[in-house]
């Protein structure tokens, strides 16, 4: 057993916070090992609590679309989340919850070793990048951090929402694939 299958065995098992108590699954995480880009998104919704993987739903279909047009996919890229539990109704995470499991995608970063972190949405890029992240204004925006650059995208439930968020994500996509081509980093 390597260290990531370790790692996930310790978060089948916890119980750290509420979460725990309401779940069906946890979701842990998909991807190779390690992985130069990583996707980051606040927590798993109900299609990911039943099925046990991140982004399942229509905005994970909207990811892997996404994600498809600068040749990324599944395959190439690991996809996780702040919380691995479900917080009911799909709500946001609240701190306590998040502060709970944080060790484990810190865990999940060390092992991936990643070149580029992707937040996807709001609540993930206050987390990773910084408290007073404003998605409205700053998304797109590089921030270097311990040798790791990091953006955040809308996140794919809002552009389902919002089809007028769609073009700046699409330039947003743009500028990540850039930025991975100027790290060297293989994308196909």
């Amino acid at each position: 057993m390597d260290n990531m299958d370790v790692l996930r065995q310790q978060c089948l098992q916890c119980r750290k916070c509420r979460l725990g108590a309401t779940r069906t699954n946890v979701v842990f995480g998909v991807g190779p090992v390690p992985s130069p880009i990583v996707f980051v998104g606040e927590g798993p919704g109900q299609q990911e609590d039943l099925q046990g993987e991140p982004f399942v739903g229509a905005a994970g279909r909207l990811l892997d679309e996404m994600l498809s047009i600068i040749d990324l996919g599944r395959h190439n890229c690991y996809i996780a989340n702040i919380v691995k539990c479900r917080p009911p109704q799909n709500r946001d995470p609240m701190q306590d919850e998040q502060d709970a499991c944080i060790v484990y995608l810190n865990e999940q970063l060390a092992l991936l070793r990643p070149k580029i972190i992707v937040c996807l949405g709001r609540i993930a890029a206050m987390r990773l990048i910084k408290e007073d992240f404003r998605i409205t204004r700053e998304h797109g925006q590089w921030f270097s951090k311990d040798g790791i650059e990091y953006t955040a995208l809308y996140h794919p439930s809002a552009l389902l929402r919002d089809i007028s968020k769609r073009p700046d994500t699409f330039a947003d996509l743009l500028s990540l694939r850039k930025k991975a081509q100027s790290l060297g980093l293989p994308i196909v």
